[in-house]
């Protein structure tokens, strides 16, 4: 299993620490970074700083929402990190949430999966150097190449439920997933398996911190709390012992008083927390379960900014 690293764009932390965490890990010789999209940085630009001010780590742009990039303009983007940097880039995309898609952007999020599964035929034609001529459901495009040299980039698509797992089985070279615990990651390996074609590898976004202080402890808390009532995130977490705190999650309370009914015991499930001899074990449970790949997401507080006590600890090879 291979360890890489994601900025945690944490909320009550400034949105440059994204720049000082790439830093680190690529001086620590981490073997790839994820470069997400949250409320910040345009992920592109993002990238392409990292890519300026670093010296080796593979980038993998995303998980993107597909109901906001359309193909030509993610190609495009990965291109021209690429171009810029001289690093290699990947592409991640996602349906992402309803939040994110319909609130923040304005855009139909109707057909998300066949949006996926369109995006993805289409975006690996293009990130290849072709010029794809495709009339599908929700894409009609047409006509374009890229003028930069083709990325190559691998193809990765971020899934949690069946349909957008059976889009992975079908279109990718990897599947990411967020905030799952290693039982559901071997659930989730056990569909892509049986999709026929070789399955893609798996990655698995995790928050983590070695040694934690109260304060990384409640700010991975503050992560967890916006999923409990999430459909099949909550049945994840009901299945993991906690079915009381999902059943509370649903009833919609004050987000106050949903932060202070969750255990730390539930943010563990999803979490590497603890001495450096439990998150190890904890890796270790992700690697049984199927994961090819652990991205790191670290936390970040006063006494341990940019997460540097967690990426160092856990620098040595798995």
């Amino acid at each position: 299993m291979i360890l890489s690293v994601s900025p945690g764009f944490w909320q009550d932390r400034p949105p440059g620490e994204a720049l000082g965490t790439a830093a680190l890990a690529d001086r620590l010789g981490y073997r790839g970074l994820w470069v997400g999209e949250m409320a910040t940085y345009d992920a592109f630009a993002l990238a392409t700083a990292i890519g300026l001010r670093t010296e080796r780590i593979p980038l993998t742009v995303g998980p993107l929402a597909v109901a906001v990039r359309d193909p030509m303009t993610i190609a495009r983007g990965a291109a021209s990190v690429a171009a810029l940097t001289g690093r290699r880039v990947d592409v991640a995309i996602g349906t992402s949430s309803p939040v994110v898609v319909s609130e923040w952007h304005g855009r139909d999020r109707a057909r998300s999966v066949t949006r996926l599964r369109e995006t993805a035929t289409v975006l690996r034609a293009l990130l290849d150097g072709e010029r794809p001529e495709f009339a599908g459901e929700s894409l009609q495009v047409g006509g374009y190449r890229l003028r930069l040299a083709a990325p190559k980039s691998e193809l990765t698509v971020a899934a949690f439920g069946p349909s957008a797992v059976r889009v992975a089985a079908e279109t990718a070279d990897r599947m990411v997933l967020n905030l799952v615990t290693p039982a559901s990651v071997a659930g989730l390996v056990e569909r892509l398996n049986a999709a026929g074609r070789p399955a893609p590898r798996v990655a698995v976004w995790v928050a983590a911190a070695v040694d934690p202080s109260d304060a990384a402890l409640e700010q991975i808390r503050r992560a967890v709390v916006a999923y409990l009532a999430a459909p099949g995130y909550g049945e994840m977490f009901a299945e993991a012992g906690f079915a009381d705190v999902v059943a509370f999650a649903r009833t919609r309370p004050h987000p106050r008083d949903l932060l202070a009914a969750v255990p730390f015991e539930l943010v563990r499930t999803v979490a590497l927390a603890g001495d450096l001899e439990t998150v190890r074990a904890g890796l270790a449970a992700y690697a049984d379960a199927g994961a090819d790949e652990v991205a790191l997401v670290p936390a970040s507080v006063d006494d341990d900014p940019l997460g540097e006590r967690t990426l160092t600890r856990l620098a040595a090879p798995v």
